[in-house]
């Protein structure tokens, strides 16, 4: 299924910039208490998401955005875990309330595996708490086996190896999602020169 099949409201997902950390930082602060909950296993103060933002856009992470009318309105998250040659990585998940049950994290999870397949990520590890239902729903939905620790589940998704067509429907992704965010900053520029 392509990625946009299943996202409402004219939905668009692509990879985030290093300079685009004030939109994840506006994404998580919408957040309300329960997502907050979820996605950081704990209640979380503002300035706590906005250090956050500024430090996860790193060199090792991809984050992916959903958007939409250029709006971040979910996160997926792809951080390297264990030592550099381990092949393991997490992966974390955002999404605002009125986007939830929507297939946004469906489909945010379909590009993440495939970004961590072209990395050559074995394992994909995701952590929940116990009582995030939707999580563990999304974790099943893609086969991942799941075991419960204290309070916390973690789902593991085995990634098959890239492959040259893997790696070019990533690519086609990257190039859609440039062209769509470079087509965003441009209509965001002409839009106060419009007003005038």
């Amino acid at each position: 299924m392509h990625d946009a099949d299943a996202l409402p409201h004219d939905g668009l997902i692509r990879k985030m910039w290093v300079v685009e950390a004030s939109r994840y930082r506006d994404h998580l602060l919408r957040l309300d208490e329960q997502s907050r909950r979820n996605r950081f296993g704990g209640l979380v103060a503002d300035e706590f998401l906005s250090r956050y933002a500024e430090l996860s856009l790193g060199i090792d992470t991809v984050i992916h955005g959903f958007f939409v009318n250029g709006t971040m309105r979910g996160a997926a998250e792809l951080r390297p875990i264990g030592p550099p040659l381990s092949r393991e990585a997490e992966a974390a998940f955002s999404i605002e309330k009125p986007w939830q049950s929507h297939g946004v994290g469906s489909a945010l999870l379909a590009r993440t595996l495939l970004a961590a397949r072209n990395r050559g990520v074995k394992f994909l590890h995701m952590a929940c708490l116990a009582n995030n239902e939707r999580m563990q729903q999304l974790a099943r939905k893609f086969d991942a086996e799941l075991s419960f620790d204290f309070g916390s589940v973690v789902g593991e998704v085995s990634a098959p190896r890239p492959t040259p067509l893997s790696v070019m429907r990533e690519v086609l992704a990257d190039s859609h999602g440039f062209a769509t965010a470079m087509l965003d900053v441009q209509s965001r520029l002409l839009r106060p020169a419009a007003a005038s």
